[in-house]
């Protein structure tokens, strides 16, 4: 910015120096009426002109240079906060962040392109002000009462720019949050034909955001009106002023030519001092809901802690929601399978476990190798704990960079042939390069499901949780994966939150969930000969 500014200010002086010039030598011709002198005269226009063209080439070229980077820096900073392991109490939607992390971040950045503009302009006003004072001080007066009467004016004004643009900006972030989710909801839309309703709602959302615009437009348009017609009000006076001065004998020829030029050029840098404040409250409109954002506080204060290896899993008295004092423990290396009466419940036993809700948000105590979780680093609880949830998100790349996101599992091979995934890779001749598309368009709902349940089992962890792992697939396919599972994660600690009889009969041992907390526990064939409610709930 100090660069661009210096650079900008050598611009503006130039160009003000152009007519001042155009003034001396209008002067100095008539007096001296010399070749030489004509020829020293045009010589001296053209160093200005280049001083003029190449500090505007390289101040623009800093300037946009500093202006895209210090958006990217701002985007990263948002995208950091919104990836953060530990989720941001923002109180927006995804949609609104990736507005914020995209259009707010760029228009925020123009500030720095804005600093140097405003600060060269003023250069000049101030130059062509001392300019005409020393031709005659009323010219120099005018132009600088008339220069703060037009600020003064103007910076009312932008005001009313400032909040219809921040309102507008929340509108346009509220239809992206709107179009986000409908798009991540777009296959159950399909399903119950919700489409024209989904739209509907959209459509209600975004032409909210198209009216504030057209105010926003509105507003800016009378703003721009205003200041053309102030800054050719100046110019005019100064040229008009000028004029009379001059017929008046007070100033010269030379003068003259040098105060009506200034007066036409002043229009420009006046336009840009002029449009300065509505790109400041624009930016700082921005700003405030990056500051969102970015100021945010973790929803949860992690811990410094890890867990002991090997993973045993316990819940101790937790209530949250449905959960009404759920207690079990998990021994490290058993396959325990939960069924739970009421989805409610298994739902919110998945949320807890896979931290989306924070420690202090219910009562009781989970642990994960003798730790409780809220003593746990999240990098520890990622490392040790994996809770894959039954509607994993598949994205845009191969089959293999979905199983193994970081390039680093040992384990894929085995994970595709435990997930039954290798009739999908066999399928095409790309095998685990298969290109998928965003969300797995281009793949069943079955292959989906087993896709995510890959990549969970590729992970490895020692603590793996599944939630309904095999909803999408027949039941021969359903046996197969239950007992690839077990044989796969012996020795591992995992559980399986789960009504399917292949899994629950495949677990070492199987807890039932019912009214929140745990009822029954035993095997899954001991408890089809023992429980009747059991049997009701699990047999298909």
């Amino acid at each position: 910015m100090v660069w661009g500014t210096v650079l900008m200010g050598l611009y503006q002086a130039g160009e003000t120096a152009f007519p001042i010039a155009l003034g001396l030598i209008v002067e100095h011709t008539m007096t001296e009426r010399s070749p030489a002198s004509l020829a020293l005269s045009i010589g001296a226009l053209a160093v200005l002109i280049t001083i003029v063209s190449l500090s505007w080439r390289f101040g623009m070229r800093i300037l946009q240079k500093a202006n895209t980077t210090e958006a990217h820096r701002w985007r990263v900073r948002v995208a950091a906060c919104g990836l953060q392991p530990v989720a941001r109490d923002t109180g927006l939607k995804s949609g609104e962040v990736l507005t914020i992390a995209t259009e707010d971040a760029d228009q925020t950045a123009d500030i720095v392109e804005v600093v140097p503009m405003l600060i060269s302009s003023m250069v000049s006003v101030l130059i062509a002000a001392v300019a005409l004072s020393m031709a005659s001080l009323p010219l120099g007066l005018l132009v600088m009462v008339g220069t703060v009467a037009i600020l003064s004016v103007l910076s009312v004004m932008s005001k009313r720019i400032g909040s219809s643009t921040k309102e507008q900006q929340a509108r346009v972030a509220r239809a992206g949050a709107k179009v986000a989710d409908l798009i991540a909801g777009l296959r159950p839309l399909h399903g119950f034909g919700g489409n024209h309703a989904a739209f509907r709602s959209y459509r209600k959302v975004s032409t909210e955001a198209k009216e504030q615009a057209v105010t926003v437009a509105r507003v800016n348009g009378a703003y721009a009106g205003t200041a053309l017609g102030l800054n050719a009000a100046l110019a005019a006076s100064v040229t008009l002023t000028a004029g009379w001065l001059a017929f008046d004998r007070q100033i010269s020829i030379g003068e003259l030519v040098m105060a009506v030029g200034l007066a036409q050029f002043i229009m420009e840098p006046l336009r840009l001092f002029s449009d300065m404040p509505k790109y400041v409250m624009t930016a700082r409109a921005s700003a405030e809901r990056m500051a969102l954002v970015l100021s945010a506080a973790p929803a949860a204060a992690p811990g410094t802690e890890r867990p002991a290896p090997g993973g045993d899993l316990e819940i101790d008295c937790v209530r949250y929601g449905a959960l009404q004092g759920v207690k079990f423990h998990v021994p490290a290396g058993e396959f325990t399978a939960i069924t739970a009466y009421q989805p409610g419940a298994a739902a919110e036993l998945a949320s807890v476990l896979a931290l989306s809700v924070p420690p202090d948000a219910y009562e009781g105590v989970v642990r994960v190798g003798g730790k409780r979780l809220a003593e746990l680093s999240v990098e520890s609880v990622r490392e040790h704990l994996l809770v894959n949830p039954y509607d994993g998100e598949i994205f845009a790349g191969t089959l293999r960079s979905n199983i193994d996101p970081s390039g680093t599992s040992r384990m894929v091979p085995e994970a595709v042939e435990a997930s039954m995934l290798t009739d999908v890779v066999a399928l095409h001749r790309q095998g685990l390069d298969y290109e998928v598309r965003d969300r797995g368009a281009n793949l069943s709902g079955g292959q989906r499901q087993r896709l995510s349940l890959a990549r969970a089992l590729a992970a490895d962890s020692d603590v793996l949780v599944l939630r309904d792992p095999t909803t999408a697939v027949d039941a021969v396919t359903e046996q197969l994966v239950a007992r690839n599972i077990a044989k796969l994660r012996r020795g591992r600690t995992t559980v399986v939150i789960t009504s399917s009889p292949a899994l629950l009969d495949a677990a070492d041992r199987v807890l039932v969930l019912d009214d929140g907390v745990v009822t029954a526990d035993g095997t899954h064939r001991g408890l089809l000969a023992g429980d009747e409610a059991y049997c009701l709930a699990v047999t298909r």
